[in-house]
């Protein structure tokens, strides 16, 4: 079921961008609004598993490893995560190097699925929730380039299809390694969280005004993860794999 979900979020995701790409305040309104849930599963799920294991003294330096990750990632991405695909023109976003800032992102963030108690855990809905938005640019950008026309679109279905697969594969990987390792990389994934989160959620207007709709979409975001918070059973340690 968690692997059905992983896929249906991403291709829910292209189809909403190939179709309803070109309305950017749309785009933008999903990202703020999955950016305030995103950080609330991070700041009231992830980080608390990561610092009440046993390691959790020690794992902030895998946290800073996560914010720093997603920056060099970033430099293949050039933002998508962070809903930039329209500051840049097409030539400055190649292809290959998308498919392999996307695809190392969304391997890492299934890694600690393997691990997650419950199907319908806080940590994977977050990962759905933040599958979104980032399906819709990117179908955006796909499917609706100048260019379409001069090219084939296989290689843009490739692209869709190795992010769609990411998760559910670093999940398949996450099966072979020890459990005891599962806060280290919940760890990594939540710095990538929180980078991606407060930089949509922080990053500067263009001319300084309070954007009461940015707020507004980002309190509804975090409503929404603490009401899920707030139903969702929280399980003393232990693994049931």
């Amino acid at each position: 079921m968690t692997v059905v979900l992983l896929i249906l979020s991403v291709i829910t995701g292209v189809f909403l961008g190939k179709h309803f790409g070109k309305k950017e305040k749309l785009a933008k309104n999903l990202l703020v609004l999955s950016a305030g849930f995103l950080i609330t599963i991070c700041l009231n799920e992830v980080f608390p598993q990561v610092y009440t294991s046993e390691a959790g003294s020690s794992l902030g330096i895998f946290v800073i490893a996560g914010v720093l990750l997603q920056m060099v990632l970033e430099a293949l991405t050039k933002g998508f995560e962070h809903g930039h695909f329209h500051h840049h023109s097409e030539h400055n976003i190649l292809p290959m190097a998308l498919m392999v800032g996307l695809f190392i992102h969304a391997f890492i963030e299934g890694i600690p699925l393997a691990n997650e108690e419950h199907q319908l855990s806080p940590y994977l809905l977050g990962i759905l929730f933040h599958n979104l938005p980032i399906s819709f640019i990117l179908g955006a950008f796909l499917f609706n380039r100048k260019n379409e026309s001069k090219t084939s679109p296989y290689p843009s279905l490739l692209i869709v299809a190795l992010f769609a697969l990411a998760s559910p594969m670093g999940m398949l990987l996450g099966n072979y390694f020890n459990p005891d390792l599962q806060p280290y990389f919940l760890a990594i994934v939540g710095g990538i969280f929180l980078h991606i989160s407060s930089v949509i959620i922080f990053e500067s207007n263009k001319n300084h005004n309070i954007d009461w709709m940015k707020i507004g979409l980002v309190i509804i975001g975090v409503s929404l993860a603490l009401i899920m918070h707030l139903f969702h059973h929280h399980p003393a340690a232990g693994h049931s794999h």
